[in-house]
């Protein structure tokens, strides 16, 4: 008998299924349909020997000292500052948006307040900031939201910025200094030796099985558990009772070449008329000295593995349809990106499964039986008498 089974092997499952065993002593079964581990972090050597994410760049950065210093039980790291160029009227600028960036695309000499200065002079006064669009053009104005944004977020979501809620674009920072750096979180690193290898130390425990190629629907009537964590799709695992949860999803394209270094920054973004996104060139995010160079190509899509879900008023309302579901579902508790139709970064996931666990914790500690006075269970004195 196990005490949870848990759906899925990305970081939700793996880090609830890590604390649950080691630090709660319970047997837990965890489940993928894929035949890994690590969920879209999944790392691998390709066949050049190339270290590369199979699932587009996994940048780890937070501002939790309590997440960070629980990943570092299973991962020592590699000290990495994410940095993007993108490809705007023939010249590679830095993103997000800096003083180099309308210094060189406009020839200028500004300083840190001319740069202020020059995006209050285009900003467009929009107020309520609803959209993505609106974000933009309220920072910098309707030029630099051309070049950078519109086109990359069409291909990105399959809508205009004007049609996606603010929360899209404002991750996206405006900086009036020369900070070229994509995040600025006080944790910034990648694992040294890979997700992958994170995930096996952090599943290797006596209490953890893991059945991977496996679809849960096909073993939970087989195996005995008290319990279901659930991280896949929420309107799946009620299958679909009001309509799809629109998600958006990516194709990957590998390549590898001949060469030791591919292109001048660990991703380029194309705002433009290309179809993909972004390419991403891996040695830079690892670290590894290798003769060759693998790089991906992204495709967003609308078919394919959930990806992003989409975010519309009209998805959040469906989505509170399926929580109300989810709420109202004994003995299932869901957690993670597709399971809370939220769109996390890594560390965000991280923390909303240790609270999780928290959680369970104090449930059990609530329901455990109290002692009386000789120090024995008063259920069991109710029943003998």
């Amino acid at each position: 008998m196990f005490d949870y089974l848990i759906v899925g092997a990305g970081f939700a499952g793996s880090v609830l299924a890590e604390r649950l065993a080691a630090g709660a002593g319970k047997r837990v079964i965890v489940v993928d349909r894929r035949p890994h581990i690590a969920g879209n972090a999944y790392d691998h050597y390709d066949d050049a020997g190339v270290l590369v994410h199979k699932y587009g760049p996994h940048i780890f950065h937070t501002n939790s000292r309590e997440v960070f210093e629980y990943l570092s039980r299973f991962t020592a790291w590699r000290p990495y500052e994410h940095r993007v160029l993108a490809s705007v009227d023939g010249q590679l600028l830095p993103i997000p948006i800096n003083l180099d960036t309308v210094n060189r695309l406009y020839g200028l000499g500004l300083t840190a307040l001319e740069l202020e200065q020059f995006f209050a002079a285009r900003a467009e006064k929009v107020e309520p900031v609803r959209t993505s669009e609106d974000v933009i053009v309220s920072r910098v104005g309707r030029e630099l939201y051309g070049k950078f944004f519109r086109n990359y977020t069409r291909k990105q979501w399959g809508l205009d910025p004007a049609e996606l809620d603010a929360s899209v674009t404002a991750r996206v920072p405006v900086r009036c200094n020369r900070d070229d750096r994509y995040f600025d979180d006080t944790y910034q690193a990648m694992p040294k030796h890979g997700y992958t290898r994170l995930f096996e130390r952090m599943l290797a425990h006596p209490n953890i099985k893991v059945m991977l190629n496996t679809d849960y629907r096909d073993i939970a009537g087989e195996i005995g558990y008290r319990e279901m964590i659930y991280t896949g799709p929420v309107d799946e695992f009620f299958d679909h009772r009001h309509g799809k949860l629109p998600y958006r999803s990516l194709r990957f394209h590998h390549e590898t070449y001949d060469q030791a270094v591919y292109q001048p920054a660990p991703v380029v973004n194309y705002p433009n008329q290309h179809l993909y996104t972004r390419v991403t060139e891996f040695k830079y995010l690892t670290g590894q000295e290798h003769a060759k160079t693998s790089v991906v190509y992204e495709y967003p899509c609308d078919e394919g593995d959930p990806y992003y879900p989409v975010p519309r008023p009209e998805n959040a309302e469906l989505y509170r349809r399926y929580k109300a579901l989810a709420d109202a579902t004994p003995g299932v508790h869901f957690a993670g990106r597709l399971a809370t139709y939220r769109y996390y970064n890594m560390d965000q996931v991280v923390a909303q499964a240790l609270t999780l666990y928290a959680r369970l914790c104090q449930r059990s500690a609530d329901d455990a039986p109290r002692s009386d006075d000789h120090g024995r269970d008063p259920r069991v004195l109710s029943a003998a008498s």
